[in-house]
Formats: C-alpha cells, sequence, structure tokens
C-alpha cells in the first residue's frame, strides 16, 4: 500500500544511492543560486558576476542529462516543470520541454514476472508479446490477446518502481523545503500545497485501478460526443499494478502528413481538440492534465460515421485519449471563477477578466485591479485575431513596448499560483503547441467567443432563481431603510458616531517599501560600523578584531537578504 500523502516516504522505500546523488545536485543548484543571485547581487560585486541565463541554461541540461539518465519522476517533474515560466527563470523552461518521458524498456522476463504476480491463480491473458509498444518512467505497453481471444494492450508498472518514485519525491521534498527560503516565492506559491499535489498525483499514477476509474469516467463523460473517445477497460485483466485495454492505436495527433494523406483535415482535429478541452475544463471539471502527442490519437471513420469534421471538408474522424493516470479535477470554488474567465476572454471584457482573476484567488492581495485592467484591455487590442502560430512574432515584436509601458506590473507580477490550477494550467500548455503544429493559423479567439457565449446562456439560465432571491433581498433592505436610517439619526444625536478610515493602496505601497528601505538600511550601518571597528581594532593588534568582523559578515548576509526578499 502507498503511504499517504502527507506522510513523509519511508526510508526502506528508497534508494540511498540514487537520493545521495539526487541530494548532491539539489544542494549544488541552490548554493549556485545564493551565491550568484544574492550574494553577487550587491552592486559592489557587479563585475564578478556572469549572465543569469547562461548559468540557468546550464543548470537546466544537467538535470535534462539526469533525467535521462536516470528516469523515474525525474522526467515527469521536468516536463511539470517545463510549464511553470512563473516560477522558473524562461531559460530553464525551453530547455525541460524537450525532455521525453521515454527510458529503456525493463527486460521482458521481469514484465511476465509482474503479472503473474498480479493473477496468481492463473493469468487473463491467452499471450502477452515481448514487443515494447511503449516505455515510460513508471509503466511500459505491450500488446496481448486475453483469454478470449479479445485484442489488448497492456500496461504494466516497471519492476521496483515503487523504490525509485519514493526515492524521487524525498528529493522533490527536499528542494522545495529549501524553496521556503525565499519570500518571493513562498508569497506566490502554497509550496505546501504543492509538495503534497506533486506527491499524491505520483503516487496515483503507480495505482492503475485508478487510471482505470479516471479512463471510464471520461468516457463517460463524452459519452454524447462521438467525435471523443476513451478505449475500454478490461477490468477482468487488470488490477493495481497491471492495466489491459482496448488497443486504440491509430494516427497521432501531431502526425500532419498522415493525417493529410488519410483525408483529415489537420485544422479540424486542432479545433475539435480544442473545443474537448475547453469541455473539460470549464465544464466537466474534470481535465487529461498530460495530453502529448504520446496519448493523443486521430481515428478516421467510415464517410457515413461519426460527426462532420468542424471545418466541413474532410473525412470524419475520432479524437481517442489514452493514460489517464494524470487528471485535475477542478475543486467547486473555482469553477465559478473559471467560467467568469471564459466569458471575459471570449467577450474581450478586461474589467470582468480581472475579477475573475480576483474571485480565483490568483492575485496578490495588494494588486492594483485598475492598472491590471488597462494591461489586459491593451491585450486584447493588440492581439485579439491573431493566429496561434503567429503569437510568438508578434509577441517579440510587442515585447518592447508592454516593458516600456508596463515596468511596473511586469515587475511586480502580482500573480500568485493557485496549485490547484497547476496541472490545468499544463495541459492547456501542451494543447497550445499541439495546435500550433496541426494549424498556424489556428484562432483561438475565433474559437472561444461561441464557447463563450454559450456559457454565459447557461449562466444566465441557471442564474435565474438566484437573482430573484437577489431582487427580494433588496426589496427586504429596502423596507428596513427607515429604521436604519433612524438609529443613524439617533446616534448621531448622542454624538456617539464613529469614523473610521484607512489609507488606500498605493499609500500602504509606499510605506510597506519606506519601512523595508529602512530596515535594509539599518543592516548596512550595523554592517558597516561593526566592518570598520573590526579594522580599527586588528590595526591597533586586538585579539577581540574577529567578533566584530564576524557580525559584520552577518548583518552584510542580513542585508543582502534582505535586498531580495
Amino acid at each position: 500500500m502507498n503511504p499517504a500523502p502527507h506522510d513523509p516516504p519511508p526510508t526502506s522505500l528508497r534508494d540511498p544511492r540514487r537520493y545521495r546523488k539526487l541530494r548532491r545536485f539539489v544542494l549544488r543548484t541552490f548554493v549556485h543560486a545564493f551565491w550568484w543571485d544574492v550574494i553577487l547581487a550587491f552592486p559592489l560585486f557587479a563585475p564578478l558576476r556572469r549572465s543569469p541565463s547562461e548559468r540557468w541554461l546550464a543548470i537546466a541540461r544537467r538535470y535534462r542529462g539526469l533525467a535521462a539518465e536516470m528516469g523515474g519522476v525525474l522526467i515527469k517533474i521536468g516536463q511539470f516543470l517545463s510549464t511553470r515560466v512563473d516560477i522558473l527563470p524562461t531559460e530553464i523552461a525551453a530547455e525541460l520541454a524537450g525532455l521525453q518521458d521515454e527510458v529503456p524498456p525493463a527486460p521482458f522476463a521481469a514484465i511476465q514476472a509482474r503479472i503473474a504476480e498480479e493473477f496468481p491463480g492463473g493469468s487473463p491473458f491467452a499471450e502477452v508479446s515481448s514487443i515494447v509498444l511503449g516505455a515510460a518512467s513508471l509503466a511500459q505497453v505491450h500488446p496481448a490477446t486475453l483469454s478470449d481471444g479479445r485484442a489488448a494492450v497492456v500496461k504494466v508498472l516497471r519492476p521496483g518502481i515503487e523504490i525509485l518514485v519514493e526515492t524521487d519525491l524525498a528529493a522533490a521534498g527536499l528542494a522545495i523545503r529549501l524553496l521556503r527560503a525565499s519570500r518571493k516565492i513562498r508569497r506566490r506559491v502554497d509550496l505546501e500545497r504543492l509538495a503534497e499535489e506533486i506527491t499524491t498525483t505520483t503516487r496515483a499514477e503507480l495505482d492503475l485501478s485508478a487510471e482505470a476509474d479516471n479512463a471510464e469516467r471520461f468516457a463517460e463523460m463524452f459519452a454524447d460526443d462521438p467525435g471523443i473517445g476513451a478505449p475500454r477497460i478490461f477490468r477482468e485483466a487488470s488490477s493495481r499494478r497491471v492495466l489491459a485495454a482496448e488497443n486504440v492505436t491509430a494516427l497521432k495527433v501531431n502526425d500532419r502528413d498522415g493525417l493529410i494523406e488519410a483525408g483529415i483535415d489537420p485544422a479540424a482535429v486542432a479545433r475539435r481538440l480544442f473545443r474537448s478541452t475547453m469541455r473539460q475544463i470549464f465544464e466537466l471539471s474534470f481535465v487529461h492534465a498530460d495530453p502529448h502527442p504520446g496519448n493523443l490519437f486521430v481515428r478516421p471513420l467510415p464517410e457515413d460515421e461519426g460527426p462532420p469534421p468542424e471545418t466541413g471538408s474532410g473525412r470524419p474522424f475520432r479524437i481517442v485519449y489514452i493514460d489517464f493516470g494524470m487528471m485535475a479535477t477542478v475543486p467547486p470554488h473555482l469553477r465559478g471563477a473559471l467560467r467568469e474567465y471564459a466569458i471575459a476572454l471570449g467577450t474581450r471584457d478586461a474589467a470582468r477578466l480581472v475579477q475573475a482573476y480576483a474571485a480565483a484567488g490568483v492575485l496578490l492581495p495588494d494588486a492594483d485591479l485598475d492598472r491590471l485592467e488597462e494591461v489586459h484591455a491593451e491585450l486584447f487590442a493588440r492581439f485579439w485575431g491573431v493566429s496561434v502560430g503567429k503569437m510568438r512574432d508578434v509577441a517579440m515584436a510587442e515585447a518592447r513596448y508592454f516593458l516600456r509601458k508596463y515596468r511596473d506590473v511586469l515587475y511586480e507580477m502580482p500573480f500568485q499560483v493557485q496549485v490547484e490550477l497547476l496541472f490545468v494550467s499544463r495541459a492547456v500548455g501542451l494543447l497550445a503547441g499541439l495546435s500550433t503544429a496541426l494549424d498556424p493559423d489556428f484562432d483561438p479567439w475565433g474559437e472561444a467567443l461561441p464557447f463563450a457565449e454559450r456559457i454565459a446562456k447557461e449562466e444566465i439560465s441557471r442564474d435565474a432563481t438566484a437573482r430573484l432571491a437577489e431582487l427580494w433581498a433588496g426589496a427586504r433592505a429596502a423596507l428596513g431603510l427607515p429604521r436604519r436610517l433612524d438609529a443613524f439619526l439617533a446616534r448621531a444625536d448622542r454624538g456617539a458616531l464613529q469614523i473610521r478610515s484607512e489609507p488606500g493602496r498605493e499609500a500602504r505601497r509606499s510605506a510597506q517599501r519606506l519601512e523595508k528601505a529602512l530596515q535594509r538600511l539599518a543592516w548596512a550601518v550595523l554592517a558597516g560600523s561593526l566592518g570598520i571597528a573590526a579594522a580599527l581594532l586588528a590595526a591597533a593588534g586586538n585579539r577581540w578584531a574577529t567578533l566584530p568582523g564576524v557580525l559584520a559578515a552577518g548583518f552584510l548576509v542580513r542585508f543582502l537578504l534582505s535586498r531580495r526578499a
């Protein structure tokens, strides 16, 4: 049985040698960051500093090589971090984006032994082929034939994977504990929740019976959509470590040439993929969080079967999802905010978009809402209608303008990461890449508009009763207004009125900045004074000169840390 998500990984499930190697990498990386980005950030050391992009790119390459060599969870963590440009430098994200979850397959004899362990009463398979259809960090897939003759594919956890996973999670936990030293990161990311989410999601992938549940739930949700499908699960041949499913292998979703050769319009595939993802996020609240090309197939259908393509031309097809180990569930408290976000995005309503951010809890408490609204209004004006394929070029052309005009917003980045949305964000990032590969002219804005209009109509219909309740509450408040006014006047007559005032947002921020500046000045003065005292004592040959020197160094470090906070 897997440990509970809140419990530390038991040391009996760790590989000590592997953990020591990972721990060395983690500690080396954090020492590097502290030296170059904290100590040498002091203006006095400016000539000694190296380019941050070169340094972080070298670290990303070392991690990529380490993940490719050792496999396990390292690959999945690297893929996950490649989407977190709000936490990590873009150089790391770009380098890790090419990390593929492909490792050498485990020996077939070990796979057969694993299957035999799961079915001690007799194998449900007539045959399991030694051919490897896919070998990933956690499991590998083989073609198989069930005892009743039906064709299937069988996914089997790699032998010893439980130990590798717990070892890698322990190293990831160490990295997250070290990240707590950064006030900026703590302010924007709930690190405790992030660690719990990564641990829970990764351990869940070791339970293939849970993946079977996810696959059946996904298929049921899209039962009314013949254009989206999922493989049938063979429960009689499945367990916690073995999963047997229908063989749905077809054209890979990113095989553009193969789609065209089969008579399928790639633009129609991009459009249907976008719509299915929007439905998962904003309507079903159950999202396939790992929709990379290896987990999506396009199955050509006969002309008289299946839905017509969205573009009105080309052969009918069905998009089939596989691998439901990583699913994201949108919690109830975020669903309304996400629907508001979809409506605001589709209608280009910057004010509504910012309010959706606030409702979702992704803004820092001191965020300037008016300034954010201004930024998003201009983003809509400059980027609306731009295709995915041209987005990068347009963004590069506009970057200098936005950096100059909205430097304050871009520097402060008043956003905090909601852990519940991390895996949803990953799915959206993968979707954007697939859409670009399939159709460089794909217009997400044009697709979002009818989707947003439909959600808005549903919201109006659904909230009719709630609005009537609000009107009734307003009427009751109006009826009670004379009584409240009379009480107010009575208090005024007795001289019992009290007036409370609070400084505005900008005034509070200015005061906070001034307070921090005074604190930094105090640390600098203490460090300088003690440094001078140490120098004078040393010049006089006093044996106590070391003490103020050590204290001066300590206060200097405290000053440097306060500058980075």
